[in-house]
């Protein structure tokens, strides 16, 4: 079984940074893909940023440059930097991992962290 444990959330003003952490443990495949989701309410739930084990990185259009997603592999940990946030950033923030094994994908799933911008 696999768990994810997410912090960091808060309310901040608009033009502020929050930084997000997700501690994954349990039975994890080395070879895997970390992520940060957000959904607002009324909204699906869209990706913001992944990054590979080895370190690629993929972000939605509207975070580019403001938001920086990092991970140390030896901790199994995921962050966000979140910079210059908008009211629209909005959210609960939800960390994903996943991999694909035996033409199988396993998705985990952490609980969520509410993120709240006011202008």
């Amino acid at each position: 079984q696999v768990q994810l444990v997410e912090s960091g959330g808060g309310l901040v003003q608009a033009g502020g940074s929050l930084r997000l952490s997700c501690a994954a443990s349990g039975s994890i495949f080395s070879i895997n893909t970390m992520g940060w989701y957000r959904q607002a309410p009324g909204k699906q739930r869209e990706l913001v940023a992944a990054i590979t084990s080895h370190g690629s990185t993929n972000y939605a259009d509207s975070v580019k440059g403001r938001f920086t997603i990092s991970r140390d592999n030896a901790k199994n940990t995921v962050y966000l930097q979140m910079n210059s946030l908008k009211p629209e950033d909005t959210a609960v923030y939800y960390c994903n991992v996943y991999w694909t094994r035996w033409n199988q994908r396993f998705d985990y799933w952490g609980q969520g962290t509410q993120v709240t911008v006011s202008s």
